[in-house]
């Protein structure tokens, strides 16, 4: 087995209901991809857009879910839920929830291990600020953060590594090519005893990935896909991105 090759896009708190003719475009654009197709839009269109894809073979993720099955947690969604609603995936750990909601380590962990036992694919986010860059901290956080989320149980089949720099989302800066294989290379080595088959995790990169610079990044080592926030929103731009994934076989 070698690690899946995803291509995935983040809506974050973007689209509705008209935004979905995107996945009409994506299907005829893509009617058999080499690669495999995720959109993680909010959790109220997880449902519509499920039912917009239809047949094909592109999948539909959650942005978040909350550790416990059900209960009272007025605003939340469980992992069962997504998984009722039509997901396959869902992004766990992402640096705007850790820093918007204090999401620690142990939080994320619980809701993978939620969301593995709900059938999902957990996407665990992991990431430095520029400060911690700065200071040379970088595979210190990256070591801790994947020591903490990651739970009990994780496989490749269950799992996805999603690094992204906390400085380079949605800020048109990326990292350079030796800073994201040393990275990735790193986040390989961490899973080793962690992880039985960690050699085939997919591990992804994240932070303004787009149609010009996806080629390259997908030539980096140990990179098997992009989590992709605003250039998955228009299927002209993730295009570009699925192509070029595409491409790097």
């Amino acid at each position: 087995m070698a690690p899946r090759k995803l291509a995935a896009g983040n809506w974050k708190m973007n689209g509705d209901l008209a935004a979905l003719a995107e996945i009409d475009l994506l299907r005829e654009a893509y009617p058999d991809p080499g690669c495999e197709v995720l959109i993680c839009p909010p959790a109220l269109l997880v449902h519509p857009m499920k039912e917009r894809v239809g047949a094909h073979k592109m999948t539909v993720g959650g942005q978040d879910c909350h550790a416990n099955a059900s209960g009272a947690h007025t605003g939340d969604i469980s992992a069962v839920q997504l998984k009722d609603a039509g997901a396959a995936y869902v992004i766990l750990g992402h640096s705007e929830r850790r820093a918007d909601h204090g999401e620690t380590d142990a939080d994320v962990a619980a809701k993978a291990a939620a969301a593995h036992g709900a059938g999902l694919i957990a996407i665990i986010c992991v990431g430095e600020t520029e400060a911690q860059r700065d200071a040379d901290e970088t595979l210190a956080v990256i070591g801790a953060q994947l020591a903490g989320s990651l739970p009990d149980g994780a496989s490749a089949a269950n799992t996805v590594i999603a690094y992204e720099p906390v400085w380079a989302i949605g800020t048109g800066r990326t990292p350079t090519n030796e800073q994201i294989a040393e990275v990735h290379a790193f986040m390989r080595e961490q899973l080793q005893g962690r992880v039985s088959d960690a050699g085939d995790v997919a591990l992804l990169y994240g932070g303004s990935v787009k149609p010009g610079n996806a080629t390259e990044i997908f030539a980096i080592a140990h990179v098997d896909g992009a989590l992709v926030g605003g250039a998955s929103l228009k299927a002209a731009d993730f295009g570009g991105i699925i192509s070029a994934l595409e491409a790097a076989g």
